[in-house]
């Protein structure tokens, strides 16, 4: 049972998560075999303010 965790900045419609489900589950059957009631997708919204790169949080203005 493959599970796939995918992790994006909040604010996605569920149309949008439905079709990533789609595309993910048929790109890993495609490269690696299975049946599509094996693969499961986790999404996890973040709040841009509790994710950071490079120091830096994503809530932050960008610096000129």
């Amino acid at each position: 049972m493959p599970v796939i965790k995918i992790e994006m900045f909040e604010g996605r419609t569920v149309e949008q998560k439905r079709a990533c489900a789609a595309a993910v589950t048929q790109a890993f059957i495609d490269t690696c075999g299975g049946t599509p009631q094996s693969v499961h997708v986790v999404f996890q919204d973040v709040a841009r303010h509790d994710w950071a790169v490079a120091g830096r949080l994503a809530s932050d203005p960008k610096p000129e």
